[in-house]
This record gives C-alpha cells, structure tokens and sequence, in this order.
C-alpha cells in the first residue's frame, strides 16, 4: 500500500471536487494522510466551513490532518511519504512552492517528499495561471519528480488566465507518477 499525503491549499471553490477524488484514491488502497495549509484552518468561505473541510478529510482517509510544520517535517527521513499531492495549488501556493518556500505545513510535507527522492503531484486552480503565475507553473513543468494533473483553461471567457486541473485524472496521474512518468497531454480543453 503506498502512503501518499495529500496537501490542500486555499482554492475553496475546487475542495469538493477534490474531496471526491480523496474518496476513489481511498477505495483504490492509497493510504491519504491529509495535510492543509494554515488558511484552510482559519477561514470559513462561501463554500463551507474550515471545520466542516477538516471533519471530512478525517472522515474519509481516517487520518488525522496535519495542520503544522512540525508535523509535517517528519515526512522526511522519520515517517517517508512514497508520493506528496498538492490539489488544489492555489497561485500563492505556487509561487511560495517554486521558490523553495516553505511557511505551512503542505510545503514542508512537499519540500519533505522531494527530499527523499520521491514525486509531488500539483493540482493547480488559479486565477493567474496565465499571468504572472505562468512563469512558476513553466517552472515546475521542468523540474524533477514534480508532476502535473493535466490542466486547462477553465473559463477563457470571463477568466482568460485562470488555469485548473482535470482533478478526475488524478488517480492515472499518481499512477504515472509514482513509475516517474508525466501523464500526456498536460494542455488540455475544457470544453
């Protein structure tokens, strides 16, 4: 069975989505042990409540979250991780990942896995995909053990930058990566 964390950042509109896709990884034998950032924590949105989101993780990977650093540091050479998945990345969380910051538990676990010579999977939703964010997902579209969900144009009408991932390809993009292989295409339609 591989133990793989699971990272979610703050792109709220996309966490049901990817509560979905925690669910088929559980039934498929991945053991998920989730880990969120400080902001998932905190805030309570439109969308649901900090609470509600941690209550459900724990509900469906019978893990406890990882809400901290330290915690989190222990994915290194203590307790290794065989893959990290980062879904959804918020652009913040891009930006901070590509250059090697790592202020919340989700990069540490990330930084952690990397480390050990293992792949992350980044499951990007921003708004700014397109604009300055571009540069950090070109980025680690060409570094080692990072791999994408392919990802697309999610509204080019009313968001021209916004990118997000095909979160229901997922579970073939932990497969590939965890063999060191980056699911084709990556570009990919909406529509």
């Amino acid at each position: 069975m591989y133990r793989i964390g699971f990272g979610l950042t703050a792109s709220y509109c996309t966490i049901k989505a990817i509560l979905e896709q925690i669910k088929i990884l559980v039934k498929d034998g991945y053991d998920v042990i989730p880990i969120v950032t400080d902001t998932l924590v905190e805030f309570d949105t439109r969308f649901q409540t900090a609470e509600s989101i941690i209550k459900d993780l724990e509900e469906i990977t019978s893990n406890k979250v990882i809400t901290d650093i330290v915690e989190a540091e222990e994915f290194g050479p203590k307790i290794p991780l065989d893959l990290m998945v980062i879904s959804p990345m918020s652009g913040n969380s891009l930006s901070k990942f590509c250059h090697a910051h790592n202020d919340n538990a989700v990069l540490m676990a990330a930084k952690a896995t990397l480390r050990n010579g293992n792949p992350c999977v980044i499951g990007i939703a921003t708004n700014d995909g397109l604009g300055l964010s571009g540069e950090n997902v070109m980025k680690l579209l060409a570094t080692k053990n990072i791999f994408f969900i392919p990802f697309g144009q999610d509204n080019y009408q009313k968001k021209p930058n916004s990118l997000v991932a095909h979160f229901e390809l997922l579970p073939k993009t932990i497969e590939k990566a965890l063999l060191r292989e980056q699911i084709q295409p990556v570009l990919r339609d909406y529509d």
